[in-house]
Formats: C-alpha cells, sequence, structure tokens
C-alpha cells in the first residue's frame, strides 16, 4: 500500500476526530465520552439487541456491557429480555430526551462547519461527504466462507431467489434450475461466500469445484442497500481467487438478460461470451474466463 495514502488517511482521521470533538470527554458539551453517546443514539428510540448492537458499532461484548452499565447508572438505558431470550437495550423517558438533545447538538455541529464555507464550497463539502461516507462502508464489508445451511446463507439465497423471481420474464422456479445445494457448496466441493456490513449480510456468491475442470460460479447477489459499494466486483474476484487457488483452470457462468448489470460486470471484469455449454432453462448468455487472467 502507498505509504503517502496512508498518510493522508491518519490526516483525514485526525481532523475528523478534531472537528467533531471526539477527544472531549464531555463530547457535545454534554456529561459523557463519544463512545457513550454514539450508543445511545443508536439504540434508538426502538431499542435494540445487544447483539447487532455490538455487530453495527464493532464492539466486544465486554466493551459494550461496560458502556451500558455506564448509561445505566445515568438512567438513560434499561436492557431487557427481548424476543428469543435474547437481551435488548432500550432507552428510559430521561434516556429519549438525551437523544433528541444529541441530535440537536449534533446538527449544530454540521451547521458549524458548513456556516463558514461559501455556497459553493458547502456543495463541494457535502458531496465529498456523502462519498466518502459510502467508500467508508465499502471497506467495512468483509467476505468469508460460511456453511451454506447457517440462517444467513439461506436468508441471502432467499432473497436471491425473490430477485429472480421478480425480475425474470417468466418467474423463476429453482427446482426447474440447475441445482447448486448445499453439499455442492461445502468444502472442498465448493464454497459460499456472505458479504456482511457491521455483522449484517449483505450479499452472497457461490462456487462449485471440479477439480481442474472449470468452476461454476452461481447465487451471485447484492442487497440494494449495498449495490453502491462495488461489491459485486470484489465478490467476483473472491469467488475466481477461491477457484483459481482450488486448481481450476477456467470459471464460467451463465446468466439471464434481465440481469443487465451483471452482464455489464462480467464484461468488464474479462469474461468472454462463449456458446451454451449447459442447459440452464432461465439463461440466455454464456461466458468463461481463464484463471490465469483472474490474477
Amino acid at each position: 500500500m502507498d505509504a503517502m495514502a496512508i498518510k493522508q488517511i491518519r490526516r483525514f482521521n485526525r481532523t475528523v476526530a478534531e472537528g467533531i470533538g471526539a477527544l472531549d470527554t464531555r463530547f457535545l458539551g454534554r456529561a459523557r465520552p463519544m463512545a457513550e453517546a454514539r450508543v445511545l443514539w443508536e439504540i434508538g428510540t426502538a431499542g435494540a439487541d445487544l447483539h447487532e448492537l455490538r455487530d453495527r458499532l464493532g464492539l466486544d461484548p465486554a466493551g459494550l456491557a461496560r458502556i451500558l452499565r455506564s448509561l445505566g447508572r445515568q438512567r438513560l438505558v434499561r436492557v431487557v429480555a427481548g424476543d428469543r431470550r435474547a437481551r435488548r437495550a432500550v432507552l428510559t423517558r430521561a434516556g429519549l430526551s438525551e437523544r433528541a438533545e444529541l441530535d440537536r447538538r449534533s446538527d449544530a455541529v454540521a451547521l458549524r462547519m458548513l456556516d463558514p464555507l461559501s455556497d459553493h464550497q458547502r456543495q463541494a463539502f457535502v458531496a465529498a461527504a456523502a462519498e466518502v461516507e459510502r467508500l467508508l462502508r465499502a471497506s467495512m464489508v468483509r467476505f468469508a466462507i460460511e456453511d451454506p445451511t447457517s440462517a444467513d446463507s439461506r436468508w441471502c439465497v432467499a432473497q436471491y431467489f425473490a430477485e429472480l423471481q421478480a425480475r425474470f420474464e417468466t418467474g423463476f422456479d429453482p427446482a426447474r434450475s440447475i441445482p447448486a445445494d448445499a453439499p455442492e457448496l461445502t468444502p472442498p466441493h465448493g464454497a459460499l461466500f456472505i458479504a456482511r456490513l457491521r455483522g449484517q449480510p449483505v450479499g452472497c456468491g457461490a462456487v462449485k469445484l471440479h477439480g481442474t475442470a472449470p468452476a461454476e460460479l452461481k447465487r451471485m447477489w447484492i442487497a440494494p442497500s449495498a449495490r453502491s459499494l462495488g461489491l459485486g466486483r470484489r465478490l467476483l474476484r473472491a469467488l475466481e481467487q477461491h477457484a483459481r487457488e482450488a486448481g481450476a483452470a477456467m470459471v464460467r457462468l451463465e446468466t439471464n438478460r434481465a440481469l443487465t448489470e451483471a452482464i455489464a460486470l462480467y464484461r468488464r471484469s474479462g469474461y468472454v461470451e462463449v456458446p451454451a455449454f449447459n442447459s440452464e432453462p432461465y439463461a440466455h448468455h454464456w461466458f468463461e474466463k481463464r484463471c490465469t487472467a483472474c490474477a
């Protein structure tokens, strides 16, 4: 990684921390540090499951417990039993009032940043902030191989099937399609990758392996909420790399003409359209790429 790029990101982080007062033990002029204020805000008016709260904020259980104890002593938060015996954090009446006050003060900080600037500078600042936020979200996404029978794996595949049903001219029946069942997507026969953002699944992709014969890419799906983050290309690279490391000489895939974004991605990524190599009833295009071009 370019050392100058690292230096620039560190300088940016310091400037943002200074601008929002992250180092102040009385964040936004209140009687608590930023970490406690952020947890208070993230719990929200509807409350939050502790597991989801940890994932969303990247906190370990002990760290979150420590913050919740402090907020509890301030009578701002209560921890209660939720569905399926999960524990939830909920704001007290005082907590809801404090969260509203944090919102007002956060708005004032944003206004203080924007107010001294010209109209042109403000527009540039807001546009740049939106782009930085998008890229930060993209950098937070992690890919990992997961058991295809897990709840999150099944949820992703179900979302994928539902989208195909909505977009294909004739609908989509998984029973008619070439299968990619759990045993075929379990190492060493294959792999199912799950993309996660703040601990929540936002995409999936699978590869079926056949030794040195062409590997098959299947089940590529990105949640609509994450489609501006460049995850499709990253997921495709992860699948290609896995196939190459498993000894495949080529990767292949087929797709429906309704999936125009996917077709464009494959062509940009070096895939070559070839004659049909299987009898997939929902396919209109067949692509392949040599693994020597996947590096």
